[in-house]
């Protein structure tokens, strides 16, 4: 099954929304809604601290929303077995709550000013607070998935080692001689892949699905998480106020993208590319807020940028490729629609 070109009026289209539009998907519409509410319940709960600064910090991103990729993920794969168990409810919340705990130190590391249109966690609470409240949750996801048995437990264990792994080799960076874009793509997929990858496993072990859909889950997570990296490297550089950013985070922060890693390897050969590498560099070292957002648009308008959209657009493509094996049906027209949303994030 291939991906149908994403239109204009579709691109700005929410995720439930691209999900369940048509009239067959409409039924698990109402199916995946019901799970997110109980997901959404809980999260709350989950993650409450007595101590109060504790509870107050680890908060904090729930109340700051969220699109629920993940647990939809898992809910929609949940459908391929029994359904919406109070196993997969729970899976969902540990999945999600490891997620978050990853953002509370991304920011930290990547010292980003704005997650979700707010300030970050580490700009409110300070930088140690921050990562502690981060420990915090991967502790209480970990007591989630610990509820759930062996295979769960086992789950959560290897997907936090693709995390660290992912961070690690992004900040460490490639080693002499390797390829700097292969470097980013492998650090991609265990860093956004490996959870996405989880929340569909998730899914399926905690429903009692096929377990010969396993595979096909993980390879479509796993190119659905470069492809969703991807689309965010474009809109980090976006001039749109309404994706929660300021323009030119990565950049200033120093943080590889794509788009600049492709930028770099044109500098080689491309005096104009040169030139807006050295500008980049120049504005990032004087610390001038003001001229790296007009550079991030220069970049966001450039062929490199476009390229990246390319690239995701063909992670997407064999992200459906890997789910050939799961039965047509409402479940697998929604997971077509996962990945097509997540490119036309970069439009």
């Amino acid at each position: 099954m291939t991906s149908r070109p994403v239109s204009d009026a579709t691109a700005h289209l929410s995720l439930r929304e691209r999900l369940f539009a048509s009239r067959e998907t409409k039924d698990l519409g109402r199916v995946i809604d019901q799970g997110i509410d109980q997901v959404e319940s809980g999260l709350v709960d989950q993650v409450h601290f007595t101590l109060p600064i504790a509870d107050a910090a680890g908060r904090y991103l729930i109340a700051a929303g969220g699109k629920r990729v993940r647990p939809m993920l898992a809910l929609l794969t949940a459908q391929l077995g029994t359904g919406t168990t109070d196993d997969v409810i729970t899976a969902a919340q540990a999945i999600e709550i490891t997620h978050l705990a990853s953002l509370y130190h991304d920011d930290v590391m990547d010292d980003a000013p704005l997650r979700r249109g707010v300030d970050s966690a580490h700009v409110v609470y300070g930088n140690s607070i921050a990562i502690l409240t981060g420990d915090l949750l991967f502790a209480r996801a970990s007591t989630l998935m610990a509820r759930l048995g062996e295979r769960a437990i086992k789950l959560q264990a290897e997907t936090f080692e693709r995390l660290c792994i992912g961070q690690l080799n992004e900040t460490v960076g490639p080693q002499a001689g390797a390829d700097p874009i292969e470097h980013y793509i492998n650090v991609l997929t265990d860093k956004t892949g490996s959870l996405i990858s989880a929340a569909g496993r998730a899914g399926l072990i905690f429903s009692g699905a096929n377990p010969d859909f396993e595979d096909a889950i993980v390879a479509f997570g796993d190119n659905v998480g470069i492809a969703f990296q991807l689309a965010d490297d474009v809109i980090d550089l976006s001039p749109d106020p309404a994706t929660g950013k300021r323009a030119g985070t990565d950049l200033k922060a120093g943080v590889p993208t794509l788009p600049t890693l492709y930028l770099a390897r044109l500098a080689q050969t491309d005096a104009a590319a040169a030139g807006l590498q050295e500008r980049i560099q120049l504005a990032v070292d004087a610390d001038e807020d003001a001229r790296l957002e007009e550079l991030a648009r220069e970049l966001y308008e450039h062929p490199v940028t476009q390229a990246t959209r390319d690239e995701a657009r063909a992670y997407a493509q064999r992200a459906l490729d890997a789910i050939s094996v799961i039965p047509d049906g409402a479940v697998k027209q929604a997971l077509v629609g996962f990945a097509d949303h997540v490119v036309s994030r970069t439009s």
